[in-house]
């Protein structure tokens, strides 16, 4: 039992805990391995492909952590057994699964594909279930871990161009409180990380667009949009032992940008 007096900052660390990170080599997910990293865990990357893996490798040398790669589509149907198993086999033992990876198709309503629905829902739900589950089953075997979703500012709001998205980001919340409350007797801490308006290439178009680049600005009471490190305590933060009271929250990370 934590108490006053045994409190301090290396209840931030991540010393002896091992990570998998899907999407983690590329886009936001890097940060995430980069910061978990630096906090002291070990990670494996799950990607589709090896693009950002030599970047990430570099980022990451001088951590003195261990850092591996699956190359591996996680909604194939036997993705999560894979995974586990490559966890296993690299690590001992799974403390923490970010699902990260994510895939976003934009259209008119009229004009919205069958498939880019599926594509979507099959990634941002279905796989994050899946992997979820297997990856419980291992932490429940040791009554000890951390699931962090990756919900978006679309898991509240609407999102008319986006519709799987919007479906998949509010599923991604349903589900963390689901998870949360299912595996809170085996000691699994389950939350969600909404990351809000993020300067990186993805959005480097609407931050071009003047017109909807002062929309959403004048929607952020912190008036900027964020750089991707400002999200690295956040996860940190949920993968450490300073949250193990904390399940089930969705904690935006977004400048204020839900208060207006």
């Amino acid at each position: 039992m934590k108490n006053v007096d045994n409190f301090n900052t290396n209840w931030f660390r991540l010393d002896n805990k091992n990570a998998i990170i899907t999407g983690g080599a590329s886009g936001l997910g890097q940060y995430y391995t980069r910061a978990l990293m630096k906090s002291g865990a070990n990670v494996l990357v799950v990607s589709h492909s090896e693009k950002g893996w030599k970047e990430t490798s570099d980022l990451v040398k001088n951590t003195g952590q261990k850092i591996e790669f699956l190359k591996k589509d996680i909604t194939d149907q036997n993705a999560p057994k894979e995974i586990v198993a490559k966890a296993k086999e690299t690590f001992g033992h799974i403390d923490i699964l970010i699902n990260n990876a994510g895939l976003q198709k934009r259209n008119k309503w009229q004009e919205f594909k069958d498939k880019d629905w599926q594509a979507v829902i099959n990634l941002n739900l279905n796989a994050l279930y899946f992997l979820s589950h297997a990856v419980a089953k291992a932490m429940a075997e040791q009554k000890s871990g951390k699931i962090i979703n990756i919900a978006s500012m679309q898991s509240y709001r609407a999102g008319k161009f986006i519709f799987p998205y919007t479906a998949s980001k509010h599923g991604v919340v349903g589900l963390t409180k689901a998870y949360a409350d299912a595996l809170a007797a085996e000691n699994i801490q389950v939350n969600a990380l909404a990351p809000g308006y993020i300067n990186t290439p993805m959005t480097q178009a609407l931050r071009d667009d003047k017109e909807r680049n002062t929309e959403i600005l004048s929607h952020i009471p912190a008036d900027h949009w964020a750089d991707p490190s400002e999200l690295m305590g956040a996860i940190v933060f949920l993968s450490s032992s300073t949250s193990d009271y904390i399940t089930g929250v969705t904690l935006p990370v977004d400048g204020g940008y839900l208060l207006r």
